[in-house]
């Protein structure tokens, strides 16, 4: 999923495709969070909603790397990014550390590890990979390197096999089965 964590198109999606599905076939799928933004020339990453975004970003791919479960740092960032004008306020980030069992030092230490040098890193990397498929829209869900679904200006875009959670958990089940071999 390529996203903003300032946008509210993202959290629709997250709340109402992404973490439905995932809940259901987070251990068929190498789920990734990706985000959108622009790559500088001195090392660092612009954010369309500014260093406040890119503070979320960061959060979100600290969870993601700290706790791989997809079904920890979804939650994590599925609680944030419902109250994304807040972001990065401490008190909104250690109450959702704390209803999805993430340790907030944990995150903390991940976003100032080598200075902040980690966590930009973390980002960086990120956005290219969100630049790289040529993502520019979040919400982008893409499934098997393709683009799966969108969800842009408060609508789903281009999602010819439904924009529903059970279609994504169809897609994805029926995607793992041929790579195990199964056929019906």
């Amino acid at each position: 999923m390529d996203c903003r964590s300032k946008c509210p198109d993202a959290r629709d999606c997250l709340k109402e495709l992404v973490v439905p599905a995932m809940s259901d076939v987070s251990d068929k799928v190498d789920f990734r969070l990706s985000f959108i933004g622009k790559l500088t020339d001195d090392d660092g990453v612009e954010c369309m909603h500014g260093q406040t975004e890119c503070l979320g970003n960061i959060l979100m791919l600290c969870a993601a790397a700290e706790y791989p479960d997809p079904k920890s740092y979804l939650g994590f960032s599925n609680c944030l990014i419902n109250d994304y004008q807040e972001i990065p306020n401490q008190s909104l980030i250690e109450d959702c550390a704390l209803e999805h069992g993430l340790d907030f030092d944990t995150l903390n230490q991940c976003m100032s590890k080598d200075t902040g040098a980690y966590g930009m890193g973390l980002l960086r990397d990120s956005v290219k990979r969100s630049s790289d498929v040529g993502v520019t829209t979040s919400c982008t869900v893409r499934l098997d390197d393709k683009v799966r679904c969108v969800y842009d200006g408060g609508e789903w875009k281009d999602c010819d096999d439904g924009s529903k959670p059970e279609d994504l958990v169809r897609d994805i089940s029926r995607l793992y089965d041929e790579a195990q071999g199964w056929t019906y």
